[in-house]
Parts: C-alpha cells; structure tokens; sequence
C-alpha cells in the first residue's frame, strides 16, 4: 500500500514535497526528477522557489511525464513551454539536462523509444511528480491504459480535449495526439510522490489508494510500486476509509524516512 500523507492544505503538501526534493539533491547532485505539468504539481515547484535557494543544482537532470503530438515547441502551451516556465527557469535548472518527449511529427514513430532511452542512460528516474485525474489518469495514460505501457503515441480523448481548450483559443487548436511516458514507464522510477487537492479529486484517490487494482483506473498502479507517497489535503482524502490510520502512522513514524 502506498503511504498515504494528509496535509490541511496544497501549500503545506507543496512544502513537504519541496523539502523531499532538496533533500534527495542535497545527497545526489545530479538527481533525476519526473516533472508533471498542469495545476496539481505548481505548489510544489513555488516551495522550491523559496527553498533552493544556495543548493547547487547545476547537475540536476528531468523528465516531462507527456507532450503534444504536432505542437510547436515555442508554443506557450507546448510543455517544453510550461516546464521551462514554472520549472527551468525558476529554479535555476540548466535547460540542456531537462528533457520532454520530442511531438515533432517526422520523428514521431520512434520518439517514444528514443525517450525511453535517454531516461534509461539517464540512470532512471529518482523521484516522478504526479497529478491524478477525476477519472483517475496519470500522465496522459487515460483508463484502459496497460500497466506494463511505455513512453508512446496516445490519442486524446474528446473529454481531455475539451478540459484542456481552456489553455488555447478554441478545441480546433488542440492537438489530437500526445506522447507520454506509460504506467511501465512511471512505475520504474524509484520514488514516486502523487499529489491531489480538492474534494473533485476524493473519489479517484479513494479508488487509486483503497480500490481494486484496475486499468480502468490507470492511478491504481501506484498499488504495485514499492516507495510510493500519496499527498492529499483533507478535501481529496475526504472518501479514505482509512484516513485515521494513515494520519496515525505518519505522525508516529521515524523522522529520518521522510515520505
């Protein structure tokens, strides 16, 4: 079972996971980070503006979970974009060690294996950032999704499409296909801490965390990794049978494990 940590808000979940990261740089230098975009993960990359500064970073390297098949790299909702905004930039990252699964189109059918390579002469990943979806996808692995998956070309769904328009002028300038790293992929990285606010996420987190493991449910694969930690504040833990129990043995746990 994933190690469950119920925070009072995304602020203190983005402090704890800040100080994780710090911690993980401070004794490898050139750590590996899994980087996920959108809103969930944002608390924690603010915490490390605050946090960062005097610990060397030059050598730190990172992994995009996914990028948009035919965009334009340039473009600001590319997500070469968002992590070099929200990411690279504002920690001081050097932007040659960061890399994202490349969407051009004439490349495109080999892209997937070309970025499970460079992850795996990377060293793999040491700590994978994870959002989780209200139908429970992570990364782009929408439900269906194999467990054993790795980074490949996925068709969007309608509903992704039309959550995501809010980002573009209209549904017609949202690509149809994107690249993502699969659950196989995700579940190789040696730590993975996913993250949830809110009370429209309680019930994805409830049947990741609590459920049977599923691949209607894509977020049910942390069940199968070893150091798994699932930040949640009290709304997205609000339907966790267990939520005492897990409230109870982080509070009692040995200070030296961290999450």
């Amino acid at each position: 079972m994933a190690e469950v940590v119920i925070v009072e808000n995304k602020d203190a979940a983005g402090a704890l996971v800040a100080e994780e990261i710090i911690a993980l740089i401070e004794s490898r230098p050139d750590a590996v980070l899994g980087l996920a975009t959108g809103s969930t993960p944002l608390p924690v990359y603010q915490a490390l503006r605050t946090r960062i500064s005097g610990v060397d970073v030059s050598r730190v390297r990172g992994f995009a979970l996914d990028e948009y098949v035919g965009i334009d790299p340039a473009h600001p909702q590319s997500y070469r974009s968002v992590i070099t905004r929200e990411v690279v930039e504002p920690l001081g990252l050097d932007p040659q060690r960061i890399h994202v699964p490349n969407g051009a189109e004439a490349t495109i059918q080999h892209a997937g294996e070309d970025y499970e390579a460079a992850i795996t002469e990377a060293g793999g990943v040491d700590l994978q950032i994870l959002g989780i979806g209200t139908d429970g996808h992570i990364g782009f692995n929408e439900p269906g999704s194999s467990f054993a998956s790795i980074t490949r070309v996925k068709t969007l769904t309608e509903q992704t499409r039309e959550d995501n328009a809010r980002f573009f002028d209209s549904i017609d300038d949202v690509p149809m296909h994107c690249i993502t790293q699969g659950l196989g992929t995700i579940l190789r990285a040696r730590h993975l801490v996913l993250l949830a606010f809110g009370e429209g996420k309680a019930q994805a987190v409830a049947d990741a965390v609590e459920g049977p493991l599923s691949a209607i449910l894509p977020g049910s694969a942390i069940q199968l990794h070893p150091h798994a930690t699932v930040v949640v504040d009290e709304a997205a833990a609000s339907k966790l049978k267990l939520a005492d129990y897990y409230r109870y043995t982080f509070t009692n746990k040995p200070s030296w494990q961290g999450i």
